[in-house]
């Protein structure tokens, strides 16, 4: 199965230049816990719910002039929409991530991939329970 057949199309996105109070309100108004970070069609970064308690709330940024660019996570492991399946539950084993943005051939985002739709659009249950295993593995840090 391709991760074009089972990814959440049309993410919400954030600007590097939005604050951190805008980005939240757009987490919280779509349920979501990532966004992904870009910079005109250029993925940058992505920031997380995490992000945002770690970074800025635990280190008192003000919500109002704190700028996403300064809180968010600049390393993006992604993948691309024709890859296989496993191609991304192998990403999210090894680099324990939870959601993976998902570009074409010109590297352009066109989606979101989350354990959750590996749960319920791929219909594989051993992969989604290997993946679920690995990802919650403590890191040790």
């Amino acid at each position: 199965m391709k991760i074009s057949d089972i990814l959440t199309k049309d993410p919400q996105v954030t600007s590097p230049d939005a604050t951190i109070c805008e980005a939240a309100r757009k987490m919280k108004e779509h349920d979501i816990g990532m966004l992904p970070v870009c910079d005109g069609e250029r993925l940058v970064g992505s920031l997380t719910d995490r992000d945002l308690a770690i970074r800025a709330i635990a280190e008192g940024c003000d919500p109002f002039n704190t700028k996403v660019r300064d809180v968010m996570t600049p390393k993006v492991y992604y993948c691309f929409e024709d890859s296989d399946v496993e191609d991304a539950a192998v990403i999210m084993e090894n680099e324990q991530v939870r959601r993976l943005p998902v570009l074409n051939s010109q590297k352009r985002l066109i989606g979101i991939i989350s354990i959750g739709d590996l749960a319920v659009r791929s219909g594989d249950e051993q992969l989604l329970e290997e993946v679920m295993e690995r990802v919650c593995e403590p890191t040790g840090q």
